[in-house]
């Protein structure tokens, strides 16, 4: 059965959950917990537990698939569930300030981004995106490590495609003058 659900669309596994079956929604979960838990670690790092995260997340996904209209990819829709309670996670444990320092940790770890770490210089432009603003390395990790277009990083975070643009160009330019001025 498990093959059988990885061949099936993600539009027939929400209609399949819908009329009650739980093994399909398991296939949902299954499917997409890993890119949950990424995000997760790429956005706080250990400042949250993880896996209570990906739980919530996707509670919340069973509670809203009847809302669900396939206006966005089932996987956006997953990522704007994920960043909400990512967001307000870190917000309850008043820990935004703190968010920069982890994001090393994560981009160490060895299923993600093993073979680019080992670059000094990669090392360095990774600190330096551990400083600009939440709302800046948000968009830029979605479009560059989450290889993400514009419009997809606009709906995830629910902001304008001209504001995606600003924020990217923005931590683009603030990273080159973090590396030119070596201010890391």
């Amino acid at each position: 059965m498990q093959k059988e659900q990885q061949q099936i669309s993600d539009q027939e596994l929400v209609q399949a959950v819908l009329s009650g079956n739980t093994d399909c929604y398991a296939a949902i979960v299954e499917r997409y917990q890993q890119l949950v838990a990424n995000l997760c670690y790429k956005l706080a790092g250990n400042k949250i537990d993880v896996e209570e995260v990906v739980q919530t997340v996707f509670v919340e996904l069973y509670l809203s698939l009847p809302r669900f209209r396939f206006q966005a990819k089932l996987s956006t829709y997953i990522y704007r569930i994920a960043l909400n309670i990512i967001t307000k996670t870190l917000n309850k444990v008043n820990r935004y300030e703190q968010w920069n320092d982890k994001l090393d940790d994560v981009l160490h770890s060895p299923s993600i981004y093993d073979e680019v770490v080992k670059d000094e210089s990669t090392q360095e432009l990774h600190r330096a995106i551990d400083k600009l603003k939440y709302e800046q390395r948000v968009a830029l990790t979605l479009h560059y490590f989450d290889d993400m277009s514009y419009k997809e990083v606009a709906e995830i975070m629910e902001i304008s495609l001209s504001k995606v643009e600003t924020l990217i160009f923005r931590a683009k330019k603030n990273l080159k003058k973090m590396l030119v001025e070596n201010t890391i």
